[in-house]
């Protein structure tokens, strides 16, 4: 039976018009008919219950040791990033996760391909990283700002973008097909919730350390944002590493999502914790004897 999720989940090879995808979509069938106070609590009580199964599935991977989980996270500026990898990862073990945050590329970084930095941080066997934002920068902020390539010596231009769409395919099948499980989301947020939030953080004084000038000046660039978001969604969509567009105008609703796709896609890989073999049974019922003496 399809999750209720599985409606979040852009399909390969379909042309993505953010318009047409709810900011504000509530979800699965707990939360769909909710609104205000009693939406967020029933979204609050999901996300604590797959925190517990996200627990669980998390110490079968690590025991397992077969497969890595990359978690690639994007969207607007104050679509809700940093909360989010908060409260849906505060349920991991942190011995067995890694969060990457990239900012604008480094002298060394501009020397090699755009994809260098990121491999440098995947995550190995048995351990999640979780990417906020990622490679996808390449044909996002840098396709809205085409004058960041002059420092690679690169033209803009749709052959560019075609091929770097190509190039981040190939890297992502080439990690799936080594055992790397891609789960990749963008928080949807609508322009005026992502005015509301920033007002916000204008308003508070514990939040003034969130606000950046430049959160303002790229809201000036919302249109080519969606562009170039549309784009990238239609385009690297695949089976082995599909792209959830996740309503994100009410942040706990976007946490239940999120917490829900990650937490069924380990436990769709119907792990098993590694048999002890002869020898090692050996060594238990020895180390048994003498803990017993």
């Amino acid at each position: 039976m399809p999750k209720d999720t599985d409606q979040l989940r852009v399909r390969p090879h379909t042309k993505v018009h953010l318009h047409d995808w709810e900011t504000a979509w509530a979800g699965t069938k707990e939360l769909r008919h909710l609104k205000g106070d009693q939406l967020k609590q029933e979204a609050h009580e999901i996300l604590q219950r797959n925190l517990q199964r996200l627990s669980q599935a998390q110490d079968l991977l690590w025991a397992s040791d077969q497969y890595a989980l990359l978690f690639v996270l994007q969207g607007m500026d104050a679509a809700g990033k940093d909360g989010l990898i908060k409260h849906v990862m505060s349920g991991l073990n942190p011995q067995g996760c890694e969060v990457s945050s990239f900012k604008q590329p480094t002298g060394e970084e501009l020397q090699h391909s755009f994809l260098w930095r990121y491999g440098r941080r995947l995550p190995a066997r048995g351990r999640i990283g979780i990417f906020n934002r990622s490679y996808y920068e390449d044909v996002l902020v840098v396709r809205v700002h085409p004058e960041w390539l002059e420092k690679q010596h690169l033209k803009p231009g749709h052959s560019l973008w075609r091929r770097r769409y190509d190039d981040i395919n190939n890297f992502e099948r080439h990690l799936t097909q080594n055992r790397t499980v891609i789960l990749k989301f963008f928080l949807h947020v609508s322009r005026k919730e992502q005015k509301r939030r920033l007002l916000a953080r204008l308003d508070d004084a514990q939040k003034h350390w969130k606000f950046s000038a430049s959160d303002l000046a790229e809201r000036a660039y919302w249109n080519d944002y969606v562009d170039a978001f549309e784009d990238a969604l239609s385009a690297t969509s695949t089976k082995h590493a599909p792209w959830y567009i996740i309503p994100a105008d009410d942040k706990w609703v976007a946490r239940a999502l999120v917490s829900e796709i990650l937490t069924d896609a380990i436990r769709d890989l119907r792990l098993e914790y590694p048999q002890p073999t002869q020898e090692q049974l050996a060594a238990i019922r020895k180390a048994k004897r003498l803990l017993e003496v």
